[in-house]
Parts: C-alpha cells; structure tokens; sequence
C-alpha cells in the first residue's frame, strides 16, 4: 500500500511568495488617504489665511492701543480697546473730503481703463492691419519700464501742460492699463472669424460688432481690468504725493493718512485707526466681487492657453 503525497492544489501567483496570503488593497485605504489629503488641504488653506489676515489684525491692534503701546517689547497682541484714537485720527483729516475725492478719482480711472482696454484689445486682436504685431510688443513693453524712472519727466510734462494739483494729473496717466489691452486682446483672438464675418454680411459696423457681440464676450476679462483699475487708485500713494501735494482738496485718502508723520514723530495709534478706516471699505469691495474676480481669472487663464 503506498500513500499519496499530499499536494497544494492552489496554484503559485506570480511575483508572491509562496505560503503567504495575498495582500488586497480595500476601499477604506483610498477612502481614508482621500480624507487625509482633504484634511491636509484645508489645513494648509487656513494657514495661509492667517498668515494673510496677520498684518490686519496687528493695525487693529495698534489702532486700539494705549499711547506708546506700539514700542513695548514683546507686543501685546490682545487688543485694549482705546476708541479715542479713532475720533482722534477722524478729526485730524477732512476724511469725507479725501473719500470722495479718492472714489472720483478711482472710478474715472476705472471707466477710462476699460474703455482703453476695449478698444486697443479688439484693435490688437480683431483686426488685421500693417504693424500690427509690432504695435502689439512696442505697447507691452511698457510693463518692462519702472514707473518711478518716469517720475520726474511726468512732473515735468504735467507741470507745463498746467495738470498739477488738479485731477485730471490722478486720473489720465493710469487711464490705459497695458494688462488690460493684453488681456482683452487675448480674449478677442479666441473669437470665431465666422461670427465677425456674419455681422459684416448682415451690415453691422466694427463698433456695433464690438458693442453688440465682442463686449459680452469680453465680460470676465473687463471684470478683472476693472477690480484691479479700482484697487489699484485707491491705494495708490506716491502718485499723488507728489502730483497733487500741494492742494488738500483734490487729495485722495492714502496721502490724508500720510499726514499722521511729521517732523515732530508719527502718531502711531492714530495713523493705524485711519488705516483701518480707510482700508475697510476697499476690503468689503473686493469681498463682494471676489466670486466674479475669481470667475473672471479662471476664464482668462482658459483663453490665454
């Protein structure tokens, strides 16, 4: 009688070794690595937004100071409420003159930017014409020159063509944005040269098919040029420190805010309280548009591919 060896009816997998089980990978690992990622994301996301908000709450803190406050070492990030460093720095400045004048200023810069962005964009973009490339990088090497280099020849220009301490010094220099141009032209070259030859055939004109067909499809990039046109006037400081100094009345908020440094020291409390009340109302501004910033830049980096 013989016996029958006993076998492994199982056959060998490859890449395994042999008597150990085969290792299978569940859901609940790509689940858990999932959230883990998601957590990480979010964590990070917070990080940077306090690192972001940081700088605010720091002016607050000052602006809400004791007197000499600002210089103790360490600080003291809790805040103490001192309010009369807010109807000190209010009463300081003609505050309601320099807001109006600083929304004036931004909003007819903002109107001229767009209207410049527009025009040269479908220019640039649309039509076809001798130079038209060279045009195109002559304009955008604007943005390699520093704008202080041109300080002083401005000034000069400005002060023989009458404009300083005026508006019109405020607004006219910033009321062609080369980004705008760039941006509004990328836009166009993504346009069907169908459409454009269909609104000729039906006998519309080049400003009624930029009216009409080229401005709705130009909407996200206007919304950046015109976010950034607004901020950009609104806190803009050495431009009119030094084109409009001389005359309080045509004076935006960033150079009333300049008027806490004198010789005699800087009111450091009072300086920060008009900080805050100055920045305030452009930060509800761009927390109201952010949603259609953002979609503007998304469809912007979609037509710059």
């Amino acid at each position: 009688m013989t016996s029958t060896p006993l076998t492994d009816n199982t056959a060998p997998v490859a890449g395994r070794r042999p008597g150990k089980p085969a290792r299978r990978r569940t859901g609940g690992d790509a689940v858990g690595s999932s959230r883990a990622w998601g957590l990480g994301r979010r964590a990070l996301a917070v990080l940077i937004g306090l690192l972001f908000f940081a700088p605010l709450y720091w002016i607050f803190v000052v602006s809400v100071g004791r007197p000499g406050e600002f210089y103790d070492v360490p600080p003291d990030l809790l805040p103490h409420w001192n309010w009369s460093n807010y109807s000190r720095a209010w009463n300081e400045a003609p505050w309601v003159r320099y807001f109006a004048n600083t929304v004036l200023i931004a909003s007819c810069t903002t109107a001229l930017a767009l209207a410049t962005s527009v025009l040269a964009g479908f220019a640039f973009g649309v039509l076809r014409f001798p130079g038209r490339k060279f045009l195109t990088l002559l304009v955008l090497s604007v943005l390699m020159m520093p704008t202080t280099v041109l300080i002083i020849p401005d000034y000069i220009l400005g002060s023989d063509l009458h404009l300083i301490d005026t508006y019109w010094i405020q607004v006219i220099p910033f009321g062609a944005s080369v980004f705008g141009i760039f941006l509004v032209r990328q836009f166009f070259l993504g346009m069907p040269q169908e459409l454009l030859d269909a609104a000729s055939l039906d006998g519309a004109g080049r400003l009624r098919v930029l009216w009409h067909i080229g401005v709705p499809l130009v909407r996200p990039a206007l919304i950046i040029i015109a976010i950034n046109s607004f901020v950009g006037s609104w806190n803009s400081f050495l431009w009119p420190e030094i084109m409009a100094g001389g005359k309080t009345s045509v004076q935006p908020i960033e150079v009333g805010v300049a008027t806490f440094s004198t010789t005699n020291g800087t009111d450091i409390p009072g300086m920060a309280a008009a900080v805050t009340f100055t920045t305030l109302p452009i930060l509800i501004f761009f927390l109201l548009l952010q949603r259609q910033f953002i979609r503007g830049a998304l469809s912007a980096a979609g037509s710059l591919k």
